[in-house]
């Protein structure tokens, strides 16, 4: 459920940077090989949104430095994320993932295991909110890249899974530039940007949570717990 294939000049007008310096910064990061690249090439043929590719490398980082040993993920689309975090986390993650589009589980669940990834990774069928709402485990970092008109109804649900020192990554929170612009919002996109802009209002005043918004692709909002 990410916003576009990052390996293509299509979604350029997507993003929330200037050209001239997403394609410079997109230059530094390295080319995946074997199965990443086998996945990002799929997304391209078959018009699959991924993560961009700045989005991944941040993942990566992230999973890098916090060594999560939980990670719940909203919007599986083909399990690209997952299998990033996975091996990110030399596969000391497990990984929880939720998507609704029945297509997408399917699809997903044949790379998974394609890949060898079974015992690392679990897909949870259904409506985010609903799977949310029963679930009880804790996590480490919680990435939201699904139904973007709905992270305000995500984050209570995010915050009572979170781990004390854990992290809430959300992709998309400046949704191709409309959130901070009024001049570029669509009107078929008014709910989603009004929804959206109560999320980030939201992370961003809570006086127990510390936020910061990175105009990175197409938005991307870390959040965590203040220390005490």
């Amino acid at each position: 459920d990410a916003s576009c294939d990052w390996s293509s000049d299509v979604c350029s007008s997507d993003l929330v940077t200037f050209d001239y310096m997403e394609k410079y910064l997109r230059g530094l990061i390295p080319d995946h090989q074997g199965m990443l690249k086998e996945l990002e090439e799929y997304s391209i043929d078959n018009k699959v949104p991924i993560v961009q590719k700045e989005t991944g490398r941040f993942l990566e980082l992230m999973v890098d430095l916090t060594k999560p040993k939980r990670i719940l993920e909203l919007g599986t689309a083909i399990g690209y994320s997952s299998i990033l975090m996975s091996v990110a986390s030399k596969r000391n993650s497990k990984i929880t993932t939720i998507e609704r589009d029945k297509e997408m589980v399917e699809k997903a669940t044949v790379n998974i295991h394609k890949y060898g990834f079974e015992d690392d990774i679990e897909i949870l069928e259904g409506d985010c909110l609903e799977i949310i709402e029963s679930i009880e485990d804790k996590f480490d970092i919680i990435f939201m890249d699904a139904g973007k008109g709905h992270y305000n109804h995500f984050l209570p649900h995010c915050l009572r899974l979170l781990n004390k020192d854990g992290i809430i990554i959300a992709d998309n929170v400046l949704f191709r530039g409309m959130v901070p612009s009024d001049e570029l919002v669509k009107r078929r996109k008014i709910t989603i940007v009004k929804r959206m802009r109560t999320y980030l209002e939201l992370v961003s005043k809570d006086e127990e949570l510390i936020t910061s918004v990175i105009p990175m692709g197409d938005g991307i909002a870390v959040t965590k717990r203040r220390g005490i």
